[in-house]
C-alpha cells in the first residue's frame, strides 16, 4: 500500500512540474497569442451595471456592452482597453490574464441610474399612447373594413413586440375577438378571446367567450364559461347577462328547468336594480322556454309582459317584441290575434320611420321585421284560415314591396303564396302566370346564393390568411421572449461557471492530486459534451425537413383527387409515403451508404417532375466506374440544393429547362457530385422575390450549412461544397459537393 502511494505521489510531483514548465510557456505564448475574454463594467459606487458603454482594445476590436455591463472581446495580455461612455467619459484597463475583467468606474452613479429609468418609463407610457391610438382606430374601422381593422391590430401587437405587458397584448387580442364576433367568424373570435385570457384574464373577457360560444352552437362549452365566471365578482347587470347566457344554452340543450332557473335568477337581479332592457329580453325568453316546453298559457302571460315592458321601454324595442309574440299566437293557431298584432306593427313600423327593424334571435339567425315581410305574414295567417279574399291584397302588396326593396326571398314567398291564393279562388290563369314568375325568382335566387357563396368563401380566405399573419406574430413575440429568457439563463450559468472556476483554482492550492483530477474531469466532460452537442444538433437539423415539399406535395395530391385523378394521386402519394418513410427511418444516422442516398433523390425528383413536367427534365448519372457501395453520405444533404434548383431556377424558366445530377470519382478517396440547371440563375432568382421573402432566411439551406460545419469539425473535413453560376451572364446554377472516403 506504501509502495503504491509513493508511486503515486511521484507521478503527481513528476505531473506538476510538467503543468508548472507548461504554464510558464503558455503565459509566453499568451503574451504574443490572442485570446477572447469576458468582462463587465459597473459603476463604483451602487455597482449598477453600465450599458451602451464602448469597450474598444488600443489598435484592435471595438464592443458594446450589453443590458447588463458585459461584454466579450478578443484581445492579448497587455493591451490596453480604453471604455467610453457619456456619464463618466473615458477610462482605462490593462489585460494581464485571461480571466474575467471587472472594471468599476465613476460617475455611474444613481443620478445616472434614474436617468435612464425615467427614460424607459417615458418610452413605455409613449408606447402605450400608441397601443391605444391604434385600438381605437381598429374598433372605429370594425363595422366599415375588417381588413383596416385588423390591419390596425397588427401594428398594435408589432407596436407591443418588445413590451411584455401582458394587459396590452390581451386587450388586443379580445378587440380581435370583438371584429370576428361582428362579422360572424365566431371561430376565429373564440380562438383570439382564449388567447387574451391566458395573458390577462377579465371578467368581460370570459363573458364576451360564453356569449360568442352560443352563438358557434358550442353550448356544453358556454355552460363552462359561465359557471367560471360567476366564481368572480361581478356586477349586477354582468351578473344577469351571464344567468340569461347559461338560460340560453340550457334552452338550446333542450334543457327546459335548467333554462327558467337561470332566467328567473337573471329577471329577479334586473328587477332589483332595474335593468329595464333585461327585464324585458328575460319575460320574453321566459314565455319562449314554456312556449317551447308546451306550457302555453304561462307563455301567453310571459309574452303579454314583455308586449307591455318593451312598448313601454321604446318604440323601436316595441316592433320587435310584436314580431315575436305575433310569431308564437301563429305557433299557437291564434290567427286573429296574431293578424291583429302585425297589423299593429305594421303601423308602428310605419310610425317610427325606419323601413326596417333588426330582432336578434336569442341563439338563431337575425330576423329583419319590415313591412313586405308583415303583409307577406298577415296574409300567410288569413291562407291559413282559408280566407283567400283577405290573403289576396297582402299578399300582392308584400311582394310588389318586395320588389321595389330588392328583397328577393320575400318576393318569392309572397308569389309563390299568391299564385296558391289564386288557385284558391278559382283564376287559374292568373295562378299559372303568377307561379312562373314564382320559378324566375326562385332561379334568380339560386344564382344570387352561388354569387354570395362564392364571395363569402374568399371572404373566409381572406380573414383566415390575416389571423394567420397574426399568429405568426405571437409566435414570433413567443420566441423572442424565449430567447431573451435563455439569453439571462445563459448569461446566469456564465456568472455560476466563472465562480466555479475560481472555486476550482483556490482548491488546486491545497492538493496537485486534485488539479490532475480536476483538470483529467473537465477535459473529459468538456470533450463529452461538444460530441454530445454536436450530436444534439445534428439530430435537429437531420429531422427539419423543408415543409413546403411536405405541403406542395400534399396540394399535388389534393390537386389529382380535385379532377378525380385517382391513378395519379395514389401513385403520387405512395411514391411520397415511401421518401417520407425513408427519410424517417434515417432521421437518426449521421451517414447512409452513397446507393440509399441516390434512392432517395431520384424518388424526390420523380415526385418533383410529377408536379413540373411542362417544366424541366431532368437525368442522374453516375460512373459506371465508381464504386457507390464504399461511399458513405448525410442523408438528404443534396435534397435542399435539388430543390432550389426547380423552386427557383428551373420554375421561373419560361421554356423548359434541365437538371442534370452527376456524381463521378475525383480520386480512390474522393467523389465528386455536382447539380446543374439551366434555370434563370440566382441573381435572377432574387429579383422576383418579394419583399417579404426576402426578409425570410431560407431555413433549408441555412440548416444544411449547419450540418456541413458539425460533420465537418467531427469528422475532419469530409464535405466540401462549392456553389457557382453556369454562364457568366447569371443563367443556371452548378453546385459541387466533394466527399471523402473515410
Amino acid at each position: 500500500m506504501k509502495k503504491l502511494f509513493a508511486i503515486f505521489l511521484f507521478i503527481s510531483l513528476f505531473s506538476f512540474q510538467e503543468s508548472t514548465a507548461q504554464n510558464s510557456k503558455e503565459v509566453e505564448e499568451k503574451a504574443a497569442a490572442y485570446f477572447t475574454v469576458r468582462g463587465e463594467i459597473r459603476g463604483e459606487i451602487n455597482r449598477t451595471p453600465v450599458e451602451d458603454a464602448t469597450v474598444r482594445v488600443v489598435g484592435g476590436e471595438v464592443v458594446k456592452t450589453n443590458a447588463f455591463g458585459r461584454f466579450t472581446i478578443r484581445t492579448r495580455i497587455g493591451d490596453q482597453l480604453v471604455i467610453e461612455h457619456p456619464s463618466f467619459g473615458k477610462e482605462f484597463h490593462t489585460v494581464t490574464s485571461g480571466e474575467s475583467i471587472e472594471v468599476l468606474v465613476k460617475g455611474y452613479d444613481e443620478e445616472t441610474d434614474n436617468q435612464d429609468r425615467k427614460k424607459s418609463e417615458n418610452k413605455r407610457e409613449s408606447d402605450l399612447k400608441q397601443h391605444k391610438i391604434l385600438l381605437d382606430s381598429a374598433v372605429m374601422f370594425k363595422k366599415k373594413d375588417i381588413d383596416k381593422s385588423i390591419q390596425y391590430i397588427e401594428k398594435a401587437l408589432e407596436n407591443l413586440y418588445d413590451n411584455r405587458d401582458e394587459k396590452q397584448l390581451s386587450d388586443s387580442y379580445s378587440v380581435l375577438g370583438d371584429i370576428y364576433v361582428y362579422w360572424k367568424q365566431y371561430d376565429l373570435a373564440i380562438s383570439n378571446y382564449e388567447i387574451a385570457l391566458k395573458m390577462y384574464s377579465t371578467s368581460r373577457l370570459w363573458i364576451s367567450l360564453g356569449l360568442t360560444q352560443l352563438l358557434n352552437e358550442q353550448y356544453q362549452e358556454a355552460i363552462t364559461s359561465f359557471n367560471r365566471i360567476l366564481r368572480n365578482n361581478l356586477s349586477r347587470y354582468q351578473q344577469a347577462t351571464v344567468y340569461e347566457g347559461l338560460g340560453d344554452a340550457y334552452n338550446a340543450l333542450k334543457k327546459y328547468e335548467k333554462a327558467l332557473e337561470n332566467y328567473n335568477k337573471g329577471l329577479e337581479i334586473a328587477k332589483e336594480d332595474l335593468i329595464t332592457p333585461k327585464i324585458t329580453d328575460l319575460n320574453s325568453k321566459i314565455a319562449e322556454n314554456y312556449a317551447e316546453s308546451g306550457k302555453i298559457q304561462i307563455a301567453n302571460n310571459y309574452y303579454n309582459n314583455s308586449l307591455n315592458l318593451a312598448s313601454e321601454q321604446n318604440l323601436n324595442r316595441a316592433i320587435v317584441e310584436q314580431d315575436r309574440v305575433a310569431d308564437f299566437y301563429n305557433s299557437t293557431n291564434l290567427y286573429d290575434k296574431e293578424i291583429e298584432l302585425r297589423k299593429k306593427n305594421l303601423e308602428d313600423l310605419e310610425k317610427s320611420g325606419v323601413q326596417t327593424q333588426t330582432s336578434k334571435g336569442f341563439l338563431k339567425d337575425s330576423v329583419v321585421i319590415s313591412s313586405q315581410r308583415i303583409n307577406y305574414k298577415i296574409g300567410n295567417a288569413f291562407l291559413q284560415q282559408q280566407k283567400y279574399d283577405e290573403a289576396l291584397p297582402y299578399f300582392e302588396k308584400s311582394a310588389s314591396e318586395a320588389n321595389k326593396k330588392e328583397d328577393l326571398i320575400v318576393q318569392k314567398d309572397a308569389t309563390r303564396k299568391l299564385s296558391e291564393t289564386l288557385e284558391s279562388l278559382g283564376d287559374f290563369d292568373a295562378a299559372r302566370k303568377t307561379f312562373e314568375e314564382y320559378v324566375e325568382l326562385v332561379n334568380e335566387l339560386v344564382l344570387r346564393k352561388e354569387q354570395e357563396i362564392s364571395q363569402a368563401n374568399r371572404f373566409r380566405k381572406n380573414i383566415q390568411d390575416n389571423q394567420i399573419r397574426i399568429m405568426s406574430l405571437e409566435a414570433d413575440r413567443t420566441l423572442e421572449n424565449d430567447r431573451k429568457r435563455i439569453y439571462m439563463r445563459e448569461q446566469l450559468l456564465i456568472e455560476e461557471s466563472n465562480k466555479r472556476q475560481q472555486y476550482t483554482i483556490y482548491s488546486l492550492i491545497f492538493g496537485m492530486t486534485l488539479l490532475v483530477i480536476t483538470i483529467y474531469l473537465l477535459y473529459r466532460n468538456s470533450k463529452q459534451q461538444k460530441l454530445a452537442n454536436n450530436l444534439l444538433a445534428l439530430k435537429s437539423l437531420r429531422t427539419q425537413m423543408n415543409p413546403h415539399f411536405i405541403f406542395n406535395a400534399l396540394n399535388s395530391v389534393n390537386n389529382y383527387i380535385a379532377l378525380n385523378d385517382e391513378r395519379n394521386a395514389n401513385r403520387y402519394l405512395s411514391e411520397f409515403s415511401t421518401l417520407m418513410r425513408s427519410v424517417l427511418e434515417n432521421s437518426d444516422e449521421d451517414f447512409i451508404p452513397l446507393s440509399k442516398e441516390l434512392e432517395l433523390l431520384e424518388l424526390y425528383v420523380r415526385l418533383e417532375h410529377m408536379r413540373f413536367q411542362d417544366k424541366f427534365d431532368y437525368e442522374i448519372n453516375v460512373d459506371e466506374q465508381l464504386k457507390v457501395s464504399e461511399f458513405q453520405i448525410p442523408p438528404m444533404l443534396l435534397q435542399p440544393y435539388i430543390e432550389n434548383a426547380i423552386w427557383h431556377g428551373l420554375r421561373y424558366k419560361e421554356e423548359k429547362g434541365k437538371l442534370r445530377i452527376s456524381i463521378s470519382a475525383k480520386n480512390d478517396e474522393t467523389l465528386e457530385i455536382c447539380i446543374e440547371d439551366d434555370g434563370i440563375g440566382r441573381k435572377r432568382s432574387m429579383e422576383l422575390k418579394t419583399k417579404n421573402q426576402l426578409r425570410q432566411k431560407s431555413k433549408g439551406m441555412g440548416n444544411i450549412k449547419k450540418r456541413i460545419a458539425i460533420l465537418n469539425d467531427m469528422y475532419k473535413d469530409k464535405v466540401d461544397v462549392t456553389i457557382a453560376d453556369v454562364s457568366k451572364d447569371g443563367q443556371g446554377t452548378k453546385v459541387i459537393l466533394t466527399l471523402k472516403k473515410d
